[in-house]
């Protein structure tokens, strides 16, 4: 692993929150992903299975967790590979029981082939059994899992058991960030602003996307970052108004916006950052009159971050002002207003997306959107004005921690954002 390495604390504190959510005499098993096939005998980079870190930071696959509640008891088992020299040689190092204690906290820890064997043994006291499936919102899986496997195996199995989901409480346990979570985050926003920070003196008409692309790549690296946290979206001129624009191939422009939608992990946490800046280092009059309007809703937005109000209600306020931001633009009229519906708000001809997101583990993470938002909730705030007509989008983004006393933490407050700044750093020779 290139991150430093995490207490084993959180990892325990994480299991004692899911134990006291399942009913007495049950278990809950959590298994790691697959080694995805790409073709001939290529597999993608392995990627752990965010569940099953949150509760072991295990970075290892073919790894299972099982915790179990026996009348008065509760219990914790880990089954990890067994190694062996050839595994060793083509591989690496891999986790003992020593350094799979150390990572997790786990003291029962035992090879994988012993799993059946266990299981076994645990039905002769045990009447619901916990499977995990991947329930969150946007979801759109077309891979059959290893967690998926395993639920069939055992809803065969042991038929005759209550079976529940795991899902809906991880929702809510994820949500909710411990204080070495919200560290590790930040950690991750940090390194980004290094990369933002790199590209600022980069940027110029000439330059291609993709080597933009490279340059965060190459920042994140050096910092211990392992890649970046989602696919980056580096997008000049008209791209900036495809949202999820991610070919980054194409030359910036003298006059043109670049917008950069990129954050690095670090330890497994996303940060999730966009930046709108002018490829010749200055903004026009039309452009920074715009991005002024953004950083405005954005601000706002912010502020609206409060324990007690609801992610749809949240957007709802966002979108009444971003409102009176394009109609101070131009951008709408009075005519656009009266002929609005609720479900389609006049706003979304320009702001065609949601203003935020959970942002944790995953950078789209999870979090039960119709529970009232809480403190220690990590959320984005991203509104965005797109102009397709006039060849440009705007929009910015930074990553907040919601707190008691109503006053949102701001995870990238050190990145810059004002267009002074901007214009400044990009023209410093």
């Amino acid at each position: 692993m290139k991150y430093d390495p995490i207490e084993n604390l959180l990892f325990k504190k994480n299991r004692i929150k899911f134990l006291a959510k399942m009913d007495s005499n049950s278990i809950a098993v959590f298994n790691s992903n697959d080694n995805y096939p790409v073709s001939a005998d290529t597999t993608l980079p392995f990627e752990q299975h965010r569940d099953l870190f949150y509760l072991t930071g295990v970075n290892q696959e073919k790894t299972v967790l099982i915790l179990a509640t026996t009348g008065s008891e509760v219990n914790e088992f880990l089954f990890i590979t067994k190694p062996n020299e050839t595994m060793m040689h083509w591989e690496g190092k891999k986790l003992n029981h020593e350094s799979a204690y150390e990572i997790s906290g786990i003291n029962n820890v035992f090879w994988v082939d012993d799993l059946e064997m266990k299981i076994d043994e645990l039905m002769l006291s045990v009447t619901t059994i916990y499977v995990n499936n991947n329930e969150h919102y946007r979801a759109n899986v077309e891979t059959e899992t290893r967690e998926e496997r395993f639920n069939k195996w055992i809803k065969n199995k042991y038929s005759k058991k209550i079976f529940k989901k795991s899902n809906p409480i991880l929702q809510r346990l994820r949500a909710v960030k411990e204080q070495i979570e919200i560290d590790l985050i930040k950690k991750a926003c940090s390194i980004t602003e290094k990369g933002f920070r790199r590209i600022l003196k980069f940027v110029k008409p000439g330059v291609w996307e993709y080597e933009i692309e490279a340059e965060f790549s190459h920042e994140f690296l050096i910092n211990r970052s392992r890649k970046f946290a989602y696919s980056p979206i580096i997008a000049s001129g008209n791209n900036s108004n495809v949202l999820h624009y991610i070919d980054n191939n194409q030359q910036c422009k003298k006059g043109d916006l670049l917008l950069l939608d990129v954050g690095a992990e670090y330890a497994n946490y996303s940060s999730d950052m966009t930046r709108t800046i002018p490829v010749s280092g200055k903004f026009n009059k039309r452009q920074r009159d715009v991005y002024n309007s953004v950083l405005y809703v954005k601000n706002e937005a912010t502020k609206l971050l409060i324990p007690g109000i609801f992610w749809k209600e949240h957007h709802k306020e966002v979108g009444k002002i971003m409102t009176s931001e394009l109609l101070k633009l131009g951008l709408l009229d009075k005519c656009d207003i009266q002929n609005q519906t609720k479900n389609n708000p006049a706003f979304k001809k320009y702001f065609t997306h949601g203003t935020s997101h959970h942002l944790g583990l995953d950078t789209h993470d999870y979090g039960d959107i119709n529970h009232p938002i809480e403190k220690n909730n990590v959320f984005t705030v991203e509104p965005g004005i797109y102009i397709p007509e006039e060849g440009f989008g705007i929009r910015l983004e930074d990553d907040v921690v919601v707190t008691e006393n109503s006053n949102p933490i701001n995870l990238m407050k050190d990145i810059p954002i004002e267009i002074e700044e901007i214009e400044y750093l990009m023209n410093l020779k």
